[in-house]
């Protein structure tokens, strides 16, 4: 059964949309007829020139310093007078270590990257969600639910998100709405690069858990707020 949404006239803020997940997201919310600005940090690969797309904009920005997301905040609200919708998608995974061989660096870096950005973009944007009514959707990690070997601070930063994403929902009850997703092994050419012997097929693909995220952000979704919602598949 397909579902179709109907966004237009709304504005959707997308953080890292220049990755996989963050691109797929992006073109979601254009199809179903918002507004687009697109934010990350590295400029995007536009081979099918999506983001020269009527509607969608880009913003370079560093979402781990406040100063940039301000700007970039202010900025996306004076081009399209209005922002409803933010999806928190900057992130990525580090591992391979147990906790006493793990660099700082790889725990500020993560913590940086997956929940830093979360923070700021929401607090940025939370004012304006309040005027319109809107909704944030933010991306933790089914691993996020217990501890693991090799990776605990990947999963701790994730963890983070779900609970800063219950808060938003708590301190924002009947204005604005925040829910996350939590995937497992995203479908991306980078994940198969990393495990060529994996059964893909088991894997999301990035454009299923788009449609999740516009789910969240739509009116059909007006009851749930605070949810952690699994986008596992068969992974």
């Amino acid at each position: 059964m397909d579902v179709n949404y109907d966004f237009d006239g709304t504005v959707a803020l997308v953080t890292g949309a220049s990755g996989a997940l963050g691109g797929a997201i992006a073109r979601a919310f254009h199809e179903a007829g918002a507004a687009v600005a697109a934010a990350d940090v590295v400029e995007p690969d536009d081979d099918d020139g999506f983001f020269d797309s009527e509607g969608v904009r880009f913003y370079e920005g560093n979402f781990t310093d406040e100063g940039d997301v301000a700007r970039v905040v202010d900025a996306i609200a004076s081009d399209f007078g209005r922002i409803d919708h933010l999806a928190n998608i900057a992130g990525t995974w580090r591992g391979g270590t147990p906790l006493d061989e793990t660099d700082v660096e790889t725990f500020d870096f993560l913590f940086d990257v997956n929940l830093k950005t979360m923070f700021l973009a929401s607090k940025h944007v939370i004012p304006h969600l309040r005027e319109t009514g809107g909704a944030i959707v933010s991306v933790s990690a089914r691993s996020s639910l217990e501890g693991g070997t090799g990776d605990g601070i990947y999963r701790a930063s994730k963890a983070g998100v779900r609970l800063l994403t219950e808060t938003i929902a708590e301190e924002n009850k009947g204005v604005v709405r925040a829910n996350a997703v939590m995937p497992s092994v995203i479908d991306t050419e980078m994940n198969r690069e990393m495990m060529p012997d994996a059964d893909f097929d088991a894997w999301v693909k990035p454009e299923e858990i788009a449609q999740t995220v516009l789910f969240l952000c739509s009116d059909a979704s007006s009851a749930t707020s605070g949810a952690a919602v699994p986008v596992y598949g068969e992974a």
